[in-house]
């Protein structure tokens, strides 16, 4: 008898790394109904409308589905009440999709504990002591904290998506969490490229000609996207290309200078004319695994990247890219500039480097584990 599988992930809400994982696993797993807790199809991949998806009840609140951040407070009980009839569950989970109840076993692929809980600098930013999401979490921490214990306890494997996440979860958690390294996409190296209308007139007469810098990275305050933007703003011969979306976008907006243009909503044809046509990505946030990294090397494109977290898994110095030690932008234009006089990285050694990297590769060890817990589970 065939094993039923089912995939948990936080909410479809956007497009980043964590949704490029989901659609790893619904293509390793095609027969698996995914499972969340919000899904806006216009927001995040148009692959997941061909899928099947079941959602909560806070679904139907639009307010809620565009940025689930303001639900907060109902989510843990949402959460609680997810129930996944499957023989093995495969969480995809930032701080939600591990509590999802399940009648079979279940896999939590961490990336990251909850950063609410753990790491409330990074998922606030700069608000303000009295700003309504601070004291919101302030008051819940406690409650949550003793929630996601719980959550975590229910798992029957735990998977880290990086070394810092690994440390992360033994640290948080107590639990020795092996990990296994997220693939890049094919989607994003293979196929056609396709121009950006909105660059046209800013890079090259007709959008073609490329030479920028890139971040591609969500819009939120820990990205330190806008230190990227100032470096810039004190070199107006380079330009920077920012594709993303999220709550610091007006703000980054009205701090962009001329040669710095931000776009979102990019098909993948755009996403693969953006990254080919780039001379270097740049990298500023203290990531849990460094995914972009790996899309721009799968086009030849070396990183300049910061010393920190999940970088360090994915770059390599002098092989796919380079480092800097602080998220400043006087730190960051010192890089480019240092990167600008320095001898060309490799074309070949860094594609090598991303393909270290593969789908085939995570699918094969996710079958494996998956086939593991079925076994134990019929003794």
């Amino acid at each position: 008898m065939s094993t039923r599988i089912a995939i948990a992930h936080d909410y479809l809400t956007q497009r980043g790394g964590a949704e490029r994982v989901v659609l790893s696993l619904a293509t390793a797993f095609p027969e698996a109904e995914i499972h969340t807790l919000f899904y806006e199809p216009e927001q995040t991949y148009p692959e997941f409308r061909e899928m099947r998806i079941r959602t909560s009840g806070l679904n139907r609140i639009g307010a809620f589905r565009r940025d689930p951040r303001i639900a907060l407070p109902l989510l843990a009980s949402a959460s609680s009440r997810m129930r996944v009839d499957a023989d093995v569950v495969i969480a995809s989970s930032s701080g939600w999709a591990h509590a999802f109840p399940t009648s079979g076993r279940k896999v939590v692929y961490c990336h990251s504990p909850a950063r609410w809980l753990y790491l409330p600098d990074d998922y606030l930013g700069e608000a303000c002591p009295l700003d309504p999401k601070r004291i919101a979490l302030k008051a819940l921490t406690p409650y949550l904290t003793r929630w996601d214990q719980r959550a975590a306890r229910t798992a029957d494997q735990y998977l880290a998506n990086s070394s810092v996440v690994r440390e992360r979860i033994q640290r948080v958690y107590g639990i020795d969490a092996p990990t296994l390294f997220p693939p890049f996409s094919p989607a994003v190296a293979e196929g056609e490229q396709e121009p950006i209308p909105a660059l046209a007139g800013w890079a090259g007469e007709d959008g073609t000609e490329g030479g920028h810098y890139l971040v591609v990275s969500r819009l939120q305050p820990y990205k330190h996207v806008d230190a990227v933007i100032e470096a810039f703003g004190d070199m107006p011969g380079r330009r920077l290309l920012v594709i993303g979306r999220g709550p610091e976008k007006q703000r980054l907006l009205e701090m962009a200078p001329a040669n710095v243009r931000l776009v979102e909503g990019l098909s993948d044809a755009q996403m693969r004319w953006a990254y080919a046509h780039a001379t270097a990505l740049i990298a500023a946030s203290h990531e849990d695994f460094g995914l972009t990294p790996l899309e721009a090397g799968a086009h030849g494109i070396p990183t300049i990247a910061l010393r920190a977290g999940g970088y360090l898994d994915t770059v390599q110095d002098g092989i796919n890219g380079e480092f800097f030690d602080s998220p400043e932008a006087s730190t960051i234009r010192h890089a480019i500039e240092r990167f600008s006089r320095a001898s060309q990285l490799d074309a070949h050694a860094i594609r090598a480097r991303a393909e270290q990297f593969s789908e085939e590769r995570f699918h094969a060890e996710l079958r494996t584990i998956t086939d593991d817990l079925r076994r134990s589970a019929s003794r």
